[in-house]
């Protein structure tokens, strides 16, 4: 019940802002995201870190062709149940200064997002998860399409043909599965998970998954539609991308790659290796010489997501449990950056590095939420990137001490383009555009406010996240480990 819930809240929700006026519909938006959020809480008290399934709901949807609706949570998947509930408040609140034209289908796009978002991570059965994996693209794509920069009809349709690309690999490869499961033939996990795939089957399906989820992450070479997407799109649609939506492609290659394709992984799995690290640098030398703020932050979560997907990789609990924590971090950081330049580029109408300048000078609120966040984003100690970095680069380390070198040039990298971007911002000599920047309005200091907060709180207290997750990534590597 709590899992259906969770999932036709948001629906039914974005189906009623379609009847309501402009006026009310921002406010109706967030009421349903904070409902949503508590039903969540919710869920954490009554949940068990262990390895089970939990709040499943099972039902026969295509009987005869062995689809089910079948829908439950475990330890890595509630926490991104958490994280969508979560960031979903505060993308809407971020959202209140801004007027968008046809704010009900703005605000009935959003919530859909939510709801396909949900069913992706709670699916457990291959075909429902292609079906959720899908419609969370539709209202990305019209958010991007509508509401996007001058250039957005050529950058949204390049965004969908990557994207769908992708999704029909994928749906050839979870098809080629299915047929191959025992008798009556199903698309339920735990049949595709024990369904017998030989060496050379396992090859080319290891190439359809991992194309169809690397393009959703991205991992180099499949990362050119990211930059002008998020740079283009409305500052919301960036945050659902980046934030929640690329999670997607990382819990994929956690839930529907690594544990029926443990021999595909053993062949291939040092090639994915290669090309995520080799991401992490390419992106944070991208991120070293952009002007525009914006578009910096796109490269540094190609970096980001990119280490992500080593560790993930590199087949450690370590590595594992740091991605994670990096998963949720990163969403949390990625969002209040990506709001930080939504504010000045308000104020200012530029995201020009060099046309910026001296705003600590007007207003230190925030430059105190705005440097709490920069460091969250270059994994200072004591804040929530450090924790998933730190457990990423061991368990690459314990993969490949050389490869963990050069993955750790994040963290260097890092820190110069985000500290260099914070001071031609923050501090100096103000240009003359920094008079016109104001103080946070109360919906701006909220949202800075709590996602601060939720930064400290990771850093010093990261035990529940490690501890729900734990069981259920220690019972899957066992699953790939007795396969092999």
């Amino acid at each position: 019940m709590i899992t259906l819930l969770l999932l036709f809240v948001p629906l039914v929700a974005s189906l009623a802002c379609l009847l309501l006026d402009k006026a009310k519909v921002k406010v109706f938006a967030l009421g349903t995201s904070l409902v949503n959020f508590g039903i969540l809480v919710y869920s954490l008290t009554l949940f068990k870190s262990d390895m089970s399934y939990q709040f499943l709901v099972d039902y026969w949807w295509v009987k005869d062709l062995g689809i089910s609706f079948k829908l439950g949570l475990d330890g890595i998947s509630i926490l991104l149940v958490a994280l969508t509930n979560f960031l979903m408040p505060l993308i809407i609140l971020s959202s209140f200064r801004t007027e968008y034209k046809n704010a009900t289908a703005f605000y009935s796009l959003m919530l859909f997002m939510q709801f396909a978002l949900i069913g992706v991570f709670a699916a457990l059965d291959g075909f429902l998860f292609y079906i959720f994996w899908e419609l969370a693209l539709i209202p990305i794509y019209f958010i991007c399409l509508f509401w996007g920069g001058e250039d957005r009809v050529r950058i949204t349709l390049k965004f969908f043909i990557y994207t769908l690309t992708g999704s029909l690999l994928m749906l050839v490869g979870l098809i080629y599965v299915y047929l191959q499961t025992p008798g009556t033939h199903s698309f339920d996990i735990n049949v595709l998970y024990s369904t017998a795939l030989t060496v050379t089957d396992q090859s080319w399906l290891f190439w359809c998954f991992f194309l169809a989820f690397a393009i959703k992450i991205p991992i180099f070479p499949l990362h050119s539609w990211q930059a002008d997407t998020y740079t283009d799109s409305p500052t919301q649609g960036t945050m659902l991308l980046s934030g929640i939506m690329l999670k997607m492609g990382l819990y994929g290659l956690i839930r529907w790659m690594i544990p029926f394709l443990p021999e595909g992984l053993a062949q291939w799995g040092n090639t994915a290796m290669i090309l995520s690290i080799i991401g992490v640098v390419y992106a944070s030398v991208m991120a070293l010489v952009q002007k525009d703020f914006k578009r910096l932050i796109a490269y540094s979560s190609v970096a980001h997501v990119g280490l992500i997907a080593a560790g993930i990789f590199s087949l450690t609990i370590q590595g594992m449990q740091g991605a994670m924590a990096q998963m949720l971090a990163h969403g949390v950081n990625v969002v209040g950056i990506f709001f930080i330049s939504d504010i000045i580029f308000r104020r200012m109408k530029t995201r020009n590095l060099d046309e910026l300048g001296g705003l600590a000078n007007n207003t230190r609120v925030f430059t105190i939420l705005y440097l709490i966040i920069l460091l969250g984003s270059v994994a200072l100690p004591l804040t929530n990137g450090f924790v998933g970095e730190f457990l990423l680069l061991n368990g690459v380390y314990q993969y490949n001490a050389w490869m963990a070198a050069i993955a750790g040039l994040t963290v260097i990298l890092g820190a110069v383009y985000m500290l260099r971007s914070y001071q031609k911002i923050m501090l100096g000599e103000p240009h003359a555009r920094s008079i016109e920047f104001t103080g946070l309005h109360q919906t701006e200091k909220i949202v800075l406010v709590v996602v601060a907060l939720a930064i400290i709180a990771g850093g010093i207290y990261p035990k529940p996240i490690l501890q729900v997750a734990g069981p259920a990534l220690e019972d899957l590597l066992a699953q790939v480990k007795d396969i092999n």
